[in-house]
């Protein structure tokens, strides 16, 4: 693949995505600013994740991509014992004063997967990776150090976008300029993944498929919903052989 201008080789960072995320880390904890969105969908996908467990409680579990921590305070406060990673190094600052002021204990650092995989590969029980892999140039790279990190047996929880019309349609068009939940420039359509595409790298990275689905949002009540259809928003499930 052609690499952009702003792709540091070593590190899979877009620095660009970077700055980005930084220039609104200040407003992750804001339930009606521009990461509503994840705020709205939290509780689905943190009963998603935690049903395909049978529980979060005492499990050794990492964030990566974490950004400002909702997920990985929603998880900490089900009884995981969670380490986030990202780069983005405000957001990080955000997630560690929240995590701080809610009395929460949760390990925060800044790196990538695939370095952080070279200093704690086969560590983690749960490996969940939550609309980010559609934010860096190499993605299976991503899905590569996820499963480095999982220990055998571990489960890996993947979220992104497909890459279809409808997607475009949706997670653009709609929710960045007519409904504006998420700011213009958010999303890149040439970013999204098909689902046929993720499960390749989830399987090239050795891992083995469990469960995909389908993440749907009705936008008269403003909820999501799990379901039949990855045409838009999806999770793909996979475990880590013993």
């Amino acid at each position: 693949m052609n690499s952009p201008d702003n792709f540091d080789k070593n590190s899979n960072v877009d620095q660009n995505e970077i700055s980005k995320f930084n220039e609104i880390a200040a407003r992750w904890w804001d339930p009606e600013g521009e990461f509503k969105p994840l705020h709205l969908l939290n509780p689905t996908r943190l009963g998603y994740i935690s049903d395909q467990l049978g529980g979060l409680f005492g499990r050794n579990t990492l964030d990566v991509g974490c950004g400002g921590g909702i997920l990985a305070e929603s998880m900490a406060r089900a009884g995981a014992k969670v380490t986030g990673i990202d780069m983005a190094p405000d957001g990080l600052n955000v997630a560690r004063l929240h995590a701080l002021e809610a009395g929460v204990n949760i390990d925060y650092q800044q790196s990538t997967a695939e370095d952080f995989a070279e200093r704690h590969a086969g560590e983690f029980e749960l490996v969940t990776c939550m609309e980010m892999l559609e934010h860096v140039p190499d993605p299976a790279s991503v899905v590569r150090a996820c499963a480095e990190l999982a220990a055998p047996g571990a489960t890996l929880v993947f979220s992104t976008i497909n890459k279809t019309a409808k997607a475009y349609l949706f997670a653009i068009v709609g929710a960045e300029y007519l409904l504006k939940l998420v700011p213009r420039g958010t999303h890149q359509f040439d970013k999204f993944i098909r689902p046929s595409v993720l499960m390749r790298y989830i399987e090239d990275a050795g891992l083995e498929l469990v469960d995909a689905t389908g993440l749907h949002f009705n936008p008269l009540n403003n909820s999501f919903k799990l379901g039949a259809g990855l045409d838009v928003n999806y999770f793909v499930v996979a475990r880590k052989p013993v």
